[in-house]
């Protein structure tokens, strides 16, 4: 499994893929509100990034094996929606959550990225989740460093989610990223310390962990992309591109919306 080492001219590139892709998020995140459709949200962002940043979304035809072109320039899943989920006519409600993953190709590098937006006053069973699931994020992240292993940031995600009382989706992961949209290593959100690949300096992949308020299990609707809970479960996922660094860590899906990391997480 050759993983690509990142030389600093292309880290550069990713910097920047990676910021204009956390700036979409922080330009979509005033209209998430409760009457706005996910196609709506889909053109918003797909013109933000064609026409201001100039730029390409990833996700538009994007199609791997086995999969048939993904329509759209963004996923929006809501609710029960585990990733991957595609727009359409469906309006926002109060109540709802809903994640929005944004993949942004500039100058030949992608930046990746997805948040969870809470519309009007969701339930306390859904903010917790949402919470617990950011949580999950950062401490995931917190275990990159050069000599720390892909299973110690699986470890740290199910430990947190699973004393929480939630499940961690398994079918789907982080993956490496560069000049592909999805590179080797891919990054399990669940395992166990001082196992798998070592971490090098130069690696740069996604953390990306899906929390489920339920059991684990998935289907795949009939579109061939959406992801949902088997038992209809509220689901969350956060998403960061972080780069491994000779002292630790850089995320790289950084803006100036970007919601820091927990205070209690080192």
């Amino acid at each position: 499994m050759a993983i690509p080492i990142k030389t600093p001219q292309k880290i550069e590139k990713m910097r920047l893929a990676g910021r204009l892709t956390a700036e979409v998020l922080d330009y979509i995140t005033p209209h998430v509100r409760a009457g706005i459709t996910t196609n709506e949200l889909d053109r918003l962002c797909h013109d933000y990034i064609v026409e201001v940043q100039q730029a390409i979304p990833a996700p538009l035809n994007y199609s791997p094996p086995g999969y048939p072109p993904y329509p759209k320039s963004i996923c929006t899943s809501l609710n029960h929606q585990v990733c991957h989920g595609v727009p359409g006519d469906r309006q926002l409600k109060n109540g709802d959550i809903v994640n929005l993953d944004v993949t942004v190709i500039k100058d030949g590098y992608h930046g990746d990225s997805s948040r969870m937006f809470l519309v009007g006053e969701p339930s306390v069973l859904a903010r917790r989740l949402c919470e617990v699931t950011f949580e999950c994020l950062w401490l995931g992240i917190a275990q990159v460093r050069g000599g720390a292993s892909l299973g110690d940031i699986g470890h740290a995600i199910q430990q947190h989610a699973e004393k929480s009382g939630y499940s961690v989706v398994r079918e789907f992961c982080g993956h490496g990223i560069g000049e592909k949209f999805h590179e080797e290593p891919q990054v399990l959100h669940y395992g166990k310390p001082h196992t798998g690949l070592k971490l090098e300096p130069g690696m740069v992949f996604t953390i990306e962990p899906m929390i489920n308020a339920g059991k684990a299990a998935i289907r795949t609707m009939a579109d061939g992309w959406t992801i949902v809970t088997r038992d209809h479960s509220l689901s969350a996922q956060w998403e960061h591109t972080v780069l491994v660094t000779e002292s630790g860590f850089e995320v790289l899906t950084v803006s100036a919306g970007t919601r820091p990391r927990p205070d209690w997480i080192g």
